[in-house]
């Protein structure tokens, strides 16, 4: 399926809105969840929504694991599956992105890493970074249970926010590839205020419903911002600009490092 002009031509039963052709777009991108090729859908633009599929995919977790609470599965047990789940429900997209990432930001040679960034084959640096990755996350979902469903809502709402911002600030590196077709149609001066002001809307809900928490929601929210922001930023210095696989570099780092900022906060301020 080519990623530009991706509407689909079958007749149309109801009319959709554009905004919903390219969110259903979005969904089969970003997600492994099936939907009709019948449907009409367009990629053109999609990475502005790609928060909302965070946050969608979040939600999905969640009820998984409100399931798993009502059978009585241990902590540890279930954290490892929601872990195992989130990776299924994304089909490693990101992960994927983030162990080619490891791969060449471990070659000395700069003028290699996009070379090395290419190449299909997983090399030590990108196993050990999905090893850690993915135990990270399962570590920290264990020892999350006051308003842990708030933390996972940030981490998956706040990555894919700092995956927009990359896109709609810094150089793409590539001609070509999963990520170029995302530069192609930003629109760096809008982009952004969707996933932003969605984000800033759910704190403030749930803020209003647990004042008591304002400390821990706070700065949960400042801290999935700033992370978000600043592994962006961290990985165009390294490298000179993006290509799809920092794309998912930074979703994936920043999703571990909420998750680690929401345990040290609870610790502190949800006793």
């Amino acid at each position: 399926m080519s990623f530009s002009q991706n509407e689909s031509e079958a007749p149309q039963r109801f009319p959709l809105h554009q905004w919903a052709i390219t969110l259903m777009g979005a969904i089969v991108f970003y997600t492994r969840i099936p939907l009709p090729h019948s449907w009409p859908m367009s990629f053109e633009g999609i990475a502005r929504y790609a928060p909302l599929i965070g946050l969608g995919i979040g939600a999905a977790l969640l009820g998984i694991d409100s399931l798993l609470i009502g059978i009585a599965v241990p902590s540890s047990t279930r954290s490892g599956l929601i872990v195992a789940l989130w990776l299924l429900i994304t089909g490693g997209l990101h992960l994927d992105g983030a162990m080619d990432t490891a791969d060449g930001l471990a070659v000395p040679d700069e003028k290699r890493r996009l070379e090395v960034m290419a190449d299909s084959q997983s090399g030590a640096f990108g196993v050990m970074v999905a090893v850690v990755i993915l135990g990270l996350k399962g570590l920290f979902l264990n020892d999350l249970e006051s308003l842990r469903w708030f933390s996972v809502l940030s981490a998956t709402g706040w990555s894919r926010w700092g995956q927009v911002v990359a896109i709609a600030r810094y150089s793409y590196l590539k001609t070509e590839g999963k990520g170029a077709f995302h530069k192609a149609y930003a629109r760096p001066a809008t982009d952004w205020l969707l996933g932003f002001m969605t984000l800033l809307i759910l704190s403030g809900i749930i803020l209003y419903f647990n004042p008591a928490c304002w400390q821990f929601i706070i700065g949960i929210t400042l801290s999935g911002a700033a992370i978000a922001l600043l592994t962006g930023a961290w990985l165009n210095h390294q490298l000179g600009g993006h290509t799809g696989d920092t794309y998912g570099a930074i979703v994936e780092w920043t999703e571990a490092l909420v998750l680690c900022v929401a345990v040290v906060l609870s610790s502190s301020f949800l006793k």
